[in-house]
């Protein structure tokens, strides 16, 4: 029974019951040792109706890469040949069942995911974590990752730890001491003690029910002033080690190397333990003292702390023989990495050998993703290494494995050498770092600076690519000489690299207000012909910068395509970043918003400040398309969160332009005008934003009859126009002149602009039809506007784009035309999830690639489309296209 717990036993018991019915959940329980949260666990494990599968973080572990996965996973490893091939591969190399191949960290955790999900395929699952702050690193991050998208698997997944462990998305339960009566009770139960014992003991516990199980013991063992002199834990460790010390010394000694060992491979302890005189029966005393369980195959203790307390208590000397013990024992191939750890913990001093067999378990990690793993292993190299070229080399080495982890901090902190042929390495990792922090100026010095340090001009060339890339987000100057720098290297005319660097260095140019050097559509012939090399990314960038959003849009999607195959998860943001822009660009506000939102959520996983603020300023501007004021603003505030001082937020320009919209589809044209005026003025005018919001600025201008502000603007837009050749800006360009026009000329500016607005570009097309209706209105000429009014309207409606809808409505109220109160889409009916899988199913798409795509499983997917369709009325997938809101 468990004392004093019934909201917390009611919290899991609701999640369990849940996960019955073939919903999903997760749930953090945290709390100080001894608290019960390892008894909660229990209770949960005792649910009738679940198939459970378990873990243990151990503290020993922690630099093992997967143990923890593994040890949770292993009942449903048959499942894993079920999984996408790249999710397979990556489980498979993680868990060293076959060779790894260098991958993705977060493919991991998608794999996790999906292999539980197919486990669930059998019946509702319990998946039980505890311990989990002693988790090695890569082990927790997949598990987090896939707890995050659980959903509609049927799997319930409870995780405890002590306070202190992050897990962002999940539910939390956390533990205090429970409260009097229930101590009380507890106490009474299991133990006998005078009032005076009994009040120290309640005192002393703080409600902790580990404390009040152990101290009586140690009441009894000890004066009663030496129970109150420890400060909690160290009271109820104190208490254990009472009972350690109480042993024969072999049994002490057999208790010291288990504490030592990883596994609680019984084999294993009992060789090392037998280097120290040790024998089995040994074990006999402290498994009957109750400190430790055995079983044919492993040796385990009671209670972590425990653990800790026999370990820390005993001297260094002895943890050092019991670690070369450990080590010697160790004799397997298999056990390379664990014998490379415990001989790492016992040299003192330089040890080439150890720096050897520990870069050798680096390598493994790094093989199976785990970084973390990876990067400790270099790390506590370098420390064995005496200063050189080998201590350096592991040092960067080090640095580059918590790049590929993601570690902003650990990144910067071990990328230092004084070896100038690793320096440019070395400041590469400190400029990812800086990046990813969002201190934008840093990384452009840092890229620069770099540059001049290697004669490697491939190397050269793709350190200032990144450093026009860092400083495209700072004032023109910045990006103005990066771009001279990168113009002026003697790139070879055959090289893809050169293309790539000569069309981003043009975009560049125009977008400051430099003249252009030469023909546009040549520097994107030459991109185009060789495929953007290596650097896809900042071929698709550039197309956008020059207004080629189709092309942009396309090898966006296939880049993202290609992340997904290889399983690059962590590398998709700016992938996903760029394709949102596109499809917003587009008019493909839907498609915009589910990219842009999972770029998000992984750049929020991996913490880099500099993505989150640039997607936050995309979301703002989808968000003020559709009139969502509330959101705008909420996105908009994070998008103009500056992560280093004095320079622009990453996300700045896209929150004015969102802001100035919003202003715009509810009429509000001097606050459009101002914040328009402030972009246009500003230090990153030169960004996407700056060129494609000029209509915007026209019409605001234009309805407050301050038409001369922006003669210079739209001819900067016309020139635009001319270089890119593109319909889509042409209507731009024909819709501002007709704002600014006589009335003798305007119509037909308006006409000539609808005729150039591509089928695809919805949104910008109603926009120009409602200033047309608006105009012919004022003309007098009612039945003309009504038709032009009357698209818009139902366009707008079409986009939920509310604050439009309703601009155009009262226009054609204005006409004498009533218009009836929209029924909405009929995907307005769903929710948002279940909009996303409904669109990119009537795409085609299976469930197992909607479930790729949304990183979701496919029983997640499966479970969405069951809910979605009675609400469209439709019984197949086939009937899907013929929805017109997709």
């Amino acid at each position: 029974m468990l004392h004093g717990r019934g909201a917390e036993i009611s919290v899991i018991d609701r999640l369990l019951a849940d996960c019955r019915t073939g919903r999903s959940g997760s749930l953090l329980i945290t709390g100080e040792p001894g608290i019960g949260k390892t008894a909660l666990l229990e209770h949960a494990a005792t649910a009738d109706g679940l198939r459970i599968v378990r873990s243990t973080g151990i503290e020993s572990e922690a630099h093992l890469p997967f143990a923890g996965l593994h040890l949770l996973l292993r009942p449903a490893l048959d499942r894993i040949d079920a999984l996408p091939a790249p999710q397979a591969r990556a489980l498979r190399g993680a868990f060293g069942l076959t060779p790894a191949e260098p991958g993705d960290r977060m493919l991991v955790g998608l794999a996790v995911l999906s292999l539980l999900a197919e486990f669930a395929d059998g019946g509702p699952v319990l998946c039980l974590v505890d311990d989990a702050q002693w988790l090695d690193r890569a082990s927790s991050e997949a598990l987090l990752f896939a707890a995050r998208r659980l959903d509609a698997e049927g799997i319930a997944l409870i995780i405890a730890a002590r306070e202190g462990f992050a897990a962002p998305g999940l539910d939390q339960l956390p533990l205090t001491g429970i409260d009097a009566p229930a101590a009380a009770e507890l106490l009474a139960e299991h133990a006998a003690l005078s009032p005076t014992d009994r009040y120290r003991v309640l005192a002393e516990a703080r409600g902790n029910p580990l404390a009040l199980l152990e101290l009586p013991a140690a009441l009894a063992a000890h004066e009663p002033s030496t129970v109150g002199s420890l400060p909690m834990p160290a009271t109820v460790q104190a208490a254990f080690l009472d009972q350690v010390r109480q042993l024969p010394e072999a049994s002490q000694h057999v208790l010291l190397v288990s504490a030592a060992e990883d596994t609680g491979d019984r084999g294993v302890v009992l060789r090392a333990a037998a280097a120290l005189g040790c024998r089995p029966a040994d074990l006999v005393p402290a498994e009957t003292a109750g400190l430790i369980r055995v079983d044919n195959h492993t040796v385990r203790f009671r209670h972590p702390l425990v653990r800790s307390a026999v370990y820390q208590a005993a001297p260094v000397s002895l943890r050092l023989v019991v670690h070369t013990a450990l080590a010697d024992a160790l004799d397997q191939p298999d056990d390379a990495d664990r014998r490379a750890w415990h001989r790492a913990v016992v040299a003192t001093g330089p040890d080439e050998q150890v720096a050897a067999e520990l870069e050798r378990t680096a390598q493994r990690a790094a093989a199976r993703s785990g970084y973390a793993a990876a990067s400790a292993a270099y790390e506590r190299a370098a420390q064995l290494t005496p200063p050189g070229a080998d201590h350096s080399r592991r040092l960067v080495l080090a640095a580059e494995a918590a790049a590929e982890e993601g570690d902003v901090e650990r990144m910067a902190e071990l990328a230092t050498t004084d070896d100038q042929a690793l320096a440019v390495r070395a400041i590469r990792v400190r400029a990812t770092a800086a990046f990813h922090r969002g201190s934008l100026r840093t990384a452009r010095r840092l890229l620069t600076e770099a540059a001049s340090l290697t004669d490697d001009l491939e190397l050269t060339t793709h350190l200032l690519l990144d450093a026009v890339h860092a400083a495209w987000y700072l004032g023109e100057h910045e990006i103005a000489d990066a771009a001279d720098r990168l113009a002026a290297l003697p790139l070879p005319s055959d090289d893809p690299l050169t293309h790539v660097a000569r069309l981003l260095t043009w975009a560049v140019r125009f977008a400051i207000g430099q003249p252009a050097p030469d023909a546009l559509a040549e520097r994107i012939a030459d991109a185009r012909r060789t495929g953007f090399g290596d650097t896809i990314l900042v071929g698709a960038t550039s197309l956008q910068a020059t207004g080629q959003d189709a092309e942009a849009h396309q090898v966006a999607r296939e880049l993202l395509a290609q992340c997904r195959d290889q399983g690059w998860i962590g590398r998709t943001p700016p992938v996903l970043i760029c394709l949102a822009r596109a499809s917003t660009f587009r008019g493909r506000h839907s498609d915009a918003w589910n990219e842009a939102t999972q770029a998000l959520q992984i750049a929020q996983e991996l913490g880099h400040r500099q993505w989150i603020g640039d997607t936050s300023g995309v979301l703002a501007y989808l968000a003020a398309v559709t009139g969502d004021e509330q959101r705008c603003h909420a996105f908009a505030d994070d998008a103009l969160t500056a992560p280093e001082p004095g320079s622009p937020a990453p996300g700045m320009s896209w929150a004015q332009w969102a802001l100035a919209l919003l202003d715009l589809g509810n009429a509000r044209w001097d606050s459009a005008l101002a914040r328009l005026t402030a972009l246009h003025t500003g230090p990153v005018r030169h960004q996407l934003p700056g060129l494609r919001s000029i209509p915007d600025l026209v019409e605001a201008a234009a309805r407050l009859g301050r038409t001369a502000d922006v003669q210079e603007p739209l001819a900067q837009l016309t020139s635009w126009a001319h270089h890119a050749e593109q319909p889509w800006i042409d209507a731009h360009v024909h819709r501002c002149r007709a704002l600014l026009a006589p009335d003798e000329d305007a119509a037909e500016l308006y006409l000539a602009a609808l005729r150039c607005h591509p089928d695809d570009r919805p949104f910008e097309r109603a926009r120009t039809a409602l200033l047309y209706g608006e105009w012919l209105r004022r003309a007098r000429r009612k039945s003309e506007a009504r038709t032009q009014l009357r698209d818009a309207f139902e366009t707008f409606r079409r986009l939920d784009s509310a604050a439009w809808a309703e601009r155009a409505r009262t226009e054609l109220d204005a006409t004498g035309e009533t218009v009836p109160e929209p029924t909405g889409s009929a995907l307005a009916v769903l929710t948002p999830q279940e909009r996303k899988i409904i669109r990119l199913a009537a795409r085609g798409l299976s469930n197992r690639d909607i479930a790729a795509q949304l990183f979701l499983s496919p029983r997640t997917v499966g479970y969405h489309l069951y809910k979605a369709f009675p609400k469209l009325g439709v019984t197949a997938r086939t009937e899907l296209a013929d929805l017109a809101e997709l």
